[in-house]
C-alpha cells in the first residue's frame, strides 16, 4: 500500500530518532507522560473527525474504537500522574506532534468520501507504526517509574492491535 508522507509522520519520526538527538539525556517521566498523552489526544481528535466525515461503516467503527481506547488510556495516564503527584511536562516532541497533527487534520478535513477514508486509514496505519516504535525504542526504555512503564507497556499492546486493525481496514478499501 502506498503511504503518503504526512506532517504527523515527520513529527513522529522525531520521536523514533530521539535517542540519537538525546544521546546525553533521555526524556524524563513528566516529558514521557506528556508525549504519550499528546499522542493519544491526537488519535482521539482524528477519530472524531472520521466519525463526523465518513459514511463507511468500517471506518466509523474503527474510529469509534480509537476514540474509546485512547480516551481510556489517557484517563489512566491522568489518574496515574495525579496519584504520583507528577505534572506532565510539555516538550519539543509533544509540541511537534501537536503541530503536525493540526496540519494533518486540516488536510483530512478537506477530503470527502473514499478519498477521506483512504487518507484517514493510511494515516492511522502509519501513525500507529510510528507511535508503537517510539514506545518500544524510546518511551518505555526511558521511563523510570515502574507504574508509568507498566501503563506504557499496556498501551503498546493495545496500540499494536490498533495497527493490525487499521491494516485490515486499509486492505478492505483497496
Amino acid at each position: 500500500m502506498f503511504m503518503r508522507p504526512t506532517a504527523a509522520l515527520a513529527a513522529l519520526f522525531l520521536i523514533s530518532t530521539a535517542p540519537l538527538a538525546l544521546a546525553a539525556e533521555k526524556p524524563t517521566d513528566p516529558q514521557i507522560a506528556h508525549i504519550a498523552y499528546t499522542a493519544g489526544t491526537i488519535d482521539i481528535e482524528a477519530a472524531k473527525l472520521a466519525i463526523e466525515k465518513s459514511k463507511n461503516k468500517e471506518i466509523v467503527a474503527f474510529a469509534k474504537d480509537m476514540e474509546r481506547d485512547h480516551e481510556a488510556v489517557n484517563k489512566q495516564a491522568l489518574d496515574l500522574v495525579k496519584k504520583l503527584k507528577v505534572t506532565p511536562e510539555d516538550n519539543d516532541t509533544s509540541k511537534a506532534l501537536a503541530k503536525a497533527a493540526k496540519e494533518e487534520r486540516a488536510k483530512l478535513a478537506k477530503l470527502k468520501g473514499a478519498d477521506f477514508d483512504r487518507a484517514y486509514i493510511e494515516n492511522e496505519v502509519a501513525y500507529h507504526k510510528q507511535v508503537n516504535g517510539a514506545l518500544e525504542t524510546l518511551l518505555i526504555p526511558s521511563a523510570s517509574n515502574a507504574e508509568l512503564k507498566s501503563l506504557l507497556e499496556t498501551g503498546l499492546k493495545i496500540f499494536q492491535g490498533h495497527e493490525q486493525h487499521a491494516e485490515h481496514v486499509a486492505g478492505m478499501l483497496k
